[in-house]
């Protein structure tokens, strides 16, 4: 072990007591969040920090399934035209408390209004607040969508929208629609220091947060006036830990129960180690290498289709995915509905790559390829990814040169329209949904956010305008593998890969359940 693990250990059960309380559980997660307004974001690593312990939605997903279930609303009623969702609110649910604030009311519709209000009105005070960029909300045309919120009364709410949604009710388990407190917002404000909304948080979730050291440790404690099951362990405390090495050994040591994220090298030999538990899943997930389609030559899609010709997934699929994926030719995955397998994925053939990028008077190409700082499930080692595809560019002419920042930064900056290369990212979904997948990430309410590659196809887009508000799942698959015909066809990404998702936990851990959505949520999760 070396001595900055050892140290760092060390400050953890130091600082937290980690070994000394059986009720605590420790996660090694993989990097810092962004902050703790799930709103503001769309990192995995920051929904699992603030989300699923802090917060509660007005609907919830099963944990472990798609399914949705009542949340913060107890029942719900949508109109036979689809226009109007009416939430009755549940009574009695409290909210958490700080050094800075104690709650005087329980949760009601002034919370669900102003949790949405903020991410949508440029009049709101709190539009702008910690950056101020909603970008799930934007991407996913709420704007357009949502046409009014009326409170009835202080527990019923009604949505009046400007067309039918079929994952409405779905999209409201989603993080961005995290409920957030308006009292506590208000006093902020008048604090002046509304940032605290996003750095201090207050939710209604099985967990308060406590304590925050960046790219150290994060320390939450049980809500126990929690509405819902109470959390079996008294503490949960996240070892932030980049390095998937680290975070094995640490495991390992006893010093963290779970990690996600493992080397795929790694996986074999924990599952030979009786003292380890792996658990593994289908990932609903797409890896890519998302280009600037605002950018020459980068917005002719047979120069698009020329770069993804000269990259060699195979090989990556060997080298950074260990046998733990699969190549991707679609942008989305294989084991969501309206998957259009009768779609050719292009071939692997430098030769008429290079020849199609003469064919356009593309010669003496440079570009940049950004790599991820950091460990996703579409993506163990992107810097590794970078390489293989500077290499397989090489082949062909093409110059590329490989760029990283801090993982909040390398979101935020890769968002700019005249973003300088292509972009490896990727996609855990969301709500088990097709619209999750391609509104939000290749619509063109999506560019300048979620939509990497800044294009906007308007036969694309009115595809998947018109399957929103069908409420028929075979109508609306047809339109979607229509969609994705387009999709291949125009090439705003080069689809990687879909992969397998490993968790690893020591034996003691009870009740951990793979959600099919990437979330990891301990909630329910106790220690033997």
């Amino acid at each position: 072990m070396s001595l900055k693990h050892t140290l760092a250990a060390g400050l953890l059960m130091t600082t937290f007591g980690v070994s000394a309380s059986a009720q605590s559980l420790v996660y090694c997660s993989e990097g810092s969040p962004e902050g703790f307004d799930p709103a503001l974001y769309t990192s995995g690593t920051t929904f699992d920090a603030s989300s699923h312990p802090l917060y509660d939605h007005l609907t919830e997903f099963k944990v472990g399934t798609t399914e949705v279930l009542p949340g913060l609303a107890e029942s719900w009623d949508v109109s036979e035209d689809g226009m109007t969702v009416t939430f009755k609110l549940r009574e009695g649910v409290k909210f958490h408390s700080n050094d800075q604030f104690t709650p005087t009311r329980d949760f009601n519709a002034d919370d669900v209004i102003f949790t949405f209000d903020r991410q949508g009105n440029a009049e709101n005070p709190y539009n702008s607040v910690s950056g101020g960029t909603f970008e799930y909300f934007a991407s996913m045309s709420m704007p357009d969508l949502v046409e009014s919120i009326e409170k009835v009364d202080d527990y019923t709410i009604v949505f009046h929208l400007t067309r039918p949604e079929a994952p409405f009710l779905a999209n409201m388990a989603m993080d961005f629609a995290s409920i957030m407190s308006k009292e506590y917002a208000d006093a902020m404000m008048e604090a002046g220091t509304p940032e605290m909304l996003n750095q201090a948080p207050i939710g209604t979730g099985p967990f308060t947060f406590q304590a925050y050291q960046k790219d150290a440790v994060i320390r939450y404690l049980r809500n126990d006036e929690y509405y819902g099951d109470k959390a079996r362990v008294e503490s949960l405390i996240f070892a932030i830990t980049p390095d998937a090495s680290v975070r094995y050994q640490k495991v390992q040591a006893g010093e963290c129960h779970v990690m996600a994220y493992p080397n795929p090298a790694d996986v074999q030999a924990m599952k030979d180690d009786e003292s380890i538990v792996v658990m593994e899943q289908e990932g609903l997930n797409v890896g890519y290498l998302a280009y600037n389609a605002l950018q020459p030559p980068f917005d002719n899609p047979k120069v698009r289709k020329a770069l993804n010709m000269a990259i060699d997934k195979q090989s990556i699929i060997d080298v950074v995915f260990q046998g733990s994926g699969q190549i991707a030719k679609n942008p989305i995955p294989p084991t969501m509905w309206s998957y259009n397998d009768a779609i050719e994925d292009d071939n692997y053939d430098p030769e008429a790559a290079k020849a199609m990028l003469e064919a356009e008077g593309v010669t003496d190409l440079s570009m940049k390829i950004w790599a991820m700082p950091v460990q996703r499930p579409y993506n163990p080692n992107a810097r590794r990814m970078a390489e293989l595809m500077q290499d397989d560019m090489s082949k062909i002419g093409v110059n590329v040169e490989i760029v990283s920042y801090e993982w909040g930064e390398y979101l935020e900056r890769s968002k700019d329209k005249d973003r300088d290369g292509a972009v490896l990212l990727g996609w855990t979904g969301d709500n088990g949904d097709p619209d999750n997948f391609l509104a939000v990430l290749l619509g063109c309410d999506g560019v300048g956010a979620a939509n990497r590659a800044q294009w906007c196809n308007e036969e694309f887009d009115a595809k998947l305008k018109e399957a929103k508000v069908l409420s028929d799942q075979s109508a609306r698959a047809k339109l979607y593998e229509e969609a994705q015909v387009i999709f291949k066809d125009q090439a705003p990404w080069a689809t990687i890969a879909h992969s397998v998702v490993f968790m690893t936990m020591r034996p003691e851990v009870d009740g951990y359940v793979v959600h099919p959505l990437g979330g990891h949520i301990f909630n329910q999760v106790g220690l033997k």
